[in-house]
């Protein structure tokens, strides 16, 4: 397989996860099927849009101050650690993902834009917040039971 192979590019469009790059500004330039499914926006739609579109409000100045400094230095860590961050859905709703991105260059090897594979772990997140509830319930029942005695 070579990277012009169509058979690469519909393999990364069919990918279960999220891909989605963006070039060395943030606006995105390519956003898979999965991305659509996960943050309800159509390539269509999304494609030359910023980054924006998915980060939340309160998340986006730390967001844009590392992106910035990724883009300008050529370092991350996240391009071996996962990175769990709040994203923002199509109709408003949060969502909990984790990503990892490899930074793309060009034949010079200055930072041309990122790519993230992303896990949307919305589900996961909520079932994580449920058992901690439930410990804190089962520590208070227990704690009052042995006051109780």
């Amino acid at each position: 397989m070579t990277p012009d192979d169509p058979t690469l590019a519909q393999l990364v469009r069919r990918l279960a996860d999220p891909v989605i790059v963006a070039d060395s500004d943030g606006v995105i330039v390519f956003w898979n099927d999965a991305a659509e499914r996960v943050f309800g926006w159509t390539a269509d739609h999304a494609i030359g849009m910023s980054l924006d579109l998915i980060i939340p409000d309160r998340q986006r100045h730390a967001h844009w101050q590392g992106y910035h400094r990724v883009m300008a230095t050529g370092q991350t860590r996240y391009d071996h650690d996962l990175l769990r961050v709040p994203a923002m859905h199509a109709d408003g709703e949060r969502r909990s993902i984790a990503f990892t991105v490899t930074l793309l260059t060009d034949t010079g090897g200055a930072v041309t834009g990122i790519a993230a594979v992303v896990r949307d772990e919305t589900q996961r997140w909520a079932g994580e917040r449920s058992l901690r509830a439930e410990l804190t319930r089962c520590r208070v029942a227990a704690g009052e039971a042995v006051d109780g005695e």
